[in-house]
């Protein structure tokens, strides 16, 4: 102790301070020595040049020299040996934090590894490394040894308890973007929203026909009357509709034409003499209204069709073939824009949608509700007169090459009945009528709201129109 008090005051610093290191981190073998080790802490504390205190403390009366600094530095250890113990403690839960995670990586690679042969197994189908008639037929993983694919609920699939990014916006359903469908045929108008829908059809309509009444006595000589009829007809129609969503799977619509009809005919007669007549005739106004209801049977699933059902009411709001002018020839003055007879049409479409095209098709009646017309042509009285109903069929599809345009091929078939007429005392009855086209149609959306359709209709048969053209673009939105 005498060569400590006469050692420099540096040194006599780093002395006490290694005493203080040794009994704090002392063994507890050493713990014995405690009370010598703090006994010699205390004879050196008052000799330190920076620790005036302690001095002062030793020469106060009645206290002793090594008592109030004994308990000091009991103190002092005491809250170092709390820190030590805090320091520890974080330690031990950052190792067991550790620890979680390298078995959480260890998983982890375990679902890459399982992945990984999941992946390597699909690549040996689409690279077919087995025969293809291995395959024909029998689905994934049938017929082929390999490893089933683990389902939903295995521990081989681990789903993360979060969701993981953003959901994607929701895709546009293909019957949606296929829009060049033909009218009526498409999706239904959605609950709540109104859309109204012009359109505008231009029409051209030629007939040339030799009609012969009379008897032949040998081949190439007649007796009776000859008569060629050459007729161009042009037609253009603007129609307004409104459709309305009534629900998701029932919509209402009203259409309301308005017709421009230019007719030429020239007809030649062959009596005594021959007599060529020419007849002009423009003829304007309102067409025959419509009301249709349509009603979705059932709801897309999977590749399997959707059926909708049709009921159309035409009225005669139009003017009709039996309230034009006619001659003393029974030639017509004037042209009509109506039937002049009510009719319903029931029908039934199916849409199935084949991504990224839609088939489409259906079948309809027409059934044209008779009535007594009573009106003079010429000099003869028309009586009760029933218009032949019709049966019309189509099929088609629509194809959509991008999420802006679309377009679809398909075929129209109509037969007509004949009309059954009461002439005066006796009853005409008509030919029946095959009228069967090729359609076309192109749509392109040109907002996110806006889409212009363009329909082609080509007449193949005698009795069909030479070529329809229509342009329509629905507007609206929901209420």
């Amino acid at each position: 102790m005498s060569s400590y008090l006469s050692a420099p005051p540096a040194l006599r610093h780093m002395g006490v301070a290694a005493i203080g290191l040794w009994v704090v981190f002392a063994p507890a073998q050493a713990k014995a020595h405690e009370a010598l080790a703090l006994e010699c802490l205390c004879e050196a504390l008052p000799f330190l040049d920076s620790a005036p205190t302690w001095n002062a403390a030793a020469a106060a009366p009645g206290g002793g020299a090594e008592n109030p600094p004994a308990a000091s530095a009991g103190s002092e250890i005491d809250a170092q040996r709390r820190i030590i113990a805090e320091q520890r403690a974080l330690i031990d839960q950052q190792n067991a934090m550790l620890a979680e995670q390298r078995q959480h990586i260890v998983k982890m690679q375990g679902q890459l590894i399982t992945q990984q042969a999941q992946i390597d197994r699909l690549s040996s189908f689409a690279l077919a490394e087995a025969p293809l008639d291995m395959f024909r037929g029998t689905g994934m993983g049938q017929g082929v040894a390999g490893p089933a694919l683990p389902g939903p609920g295995s521990d081989a699939v681990a789903l993360p308890d979060a969701p993981v990014g953003e959901a994607p916006p929701p895709g546009e359903s293909t019957t949606e973007r296929v829009a060049a469908v033909p009218e009526g045929q498409g999706v239904l108008t959605r609950a709540g929203h109104l859309i109204f829908e012009p359109s505008f059809e231009y029409t051209r309509s030629s007939t040339n026909r030799l009609v012969f009444r009379g008897i032949e006595l040998i081949p190439g000589i007649q007796i009776g009357l000859i008569e060629a009829t050459d007729a161009d007809r042009d037609t253009l129609v603007g129609t307004a509709s409104l459709r309305y969503g009534i629900s998701d799977r029932l919509e209402a619509e009203v259409r309301m034409p308005y017709l421009y009809r230019n007719d030429r005919i020239e007809v030649v007669q062959q009596r005594d003499e021959g007599i060529v007549r020419s007849i002009a005739l423009r003829e304007d106004g309102i067409g025959d209204a419509e009301f249709s209801l349509r009603y979705q049977f059932n709801r897309p699933v999977g590749q399997k069709p959707i059926f909708v059902g049709t009921l159309r009411v035409k009225s005669d709001t139009g003017k009709g073939p039996f309230e034009v002018g006619y001659d003393e020839f029974g030639v017509a003055t004037g042209l009509a824009t109506g039937s002049g007879f009510w009719a319903v049409q029931p029908g039934l479409n199916f849409l199935m949608p084949s991504d990224p095209a839609v088939i489409y098709g259906g079948a309809a009646y027409l059934y044209h509700i008779p009535r007594n017309v009573n009106e003079l042509v010429g000099d003869v009285l028309i009586g009760r007169v029933d218009p032949g109903d019709a049966v019309s069929a189509n099929i088609g599809f629509g194809f959509a090459l991008n999420p802006r345009f679309s377009f679809s091929l398909g075929y129209r078939h109509n037969y007509i009945f004949p009309t059954k007429t009461e002439i005066g005392d006796t009853d005409q009855k008509s030919n029946y009528l095959h009228v069967g086209s090729l359609n076309f149609g192109m749509s392109y959306r040109l907002t996110e709201r806006d889409v212009l359709n363009m329909g082609f209709e080509i007449g193949v048969t005698e009795d069909a129109p030479d070529v329809s053209i229509t342009l329509r673009m629905p507007f609206g939105g929901k209420l």
